[in-house]
């Protein structure tokens, strides 16, 4: 039997944000996924100093992982001429960050 719930999903490996940087860091949107993900590692760092936890760093390196698997749909739609005049906020797709 298991200590952990069901629902916790498993842990990045332990090289998936350095993985993921040079991903980012590969991406025709470097210019501002680098430092956007930067930023967000960083206050997730200070969080996982203060909580002794990995969660926040694990929650960035999940959140930041979907964004660059769902780019190649949000490019395909941009380029299909579609006009949306609305949209729909990150956050309420992938969960409010902690």
């Amino acid at each position: 039997m298991s200590a952990q719930s069901e629902e916790a999903p498993a842990p990045p490996a332990p090289a998936a944000a350095a993985q993921l940087l040079v991903q980012l860091r590969a991406d025709r949107r470097a210019n501002t996924w680098v430092p956007a993900f930067e930023r967000d590692w960083a206050k997730a760092l200070e969080d996982s100093r203060h909580t002794y936890s990995l969660t926040p760093l694990h929650d960035v390196v999940r959140t930041w992982q979907l964004r660059v698997a769902a780019a190649p749909a949000v490019d395909a739609y941009m380029d299909s001429g579609r006009d949306e005049t609305g949209f729909v906020d990150l956050d309420d797709v992938l969960g409010a960050r902690r």
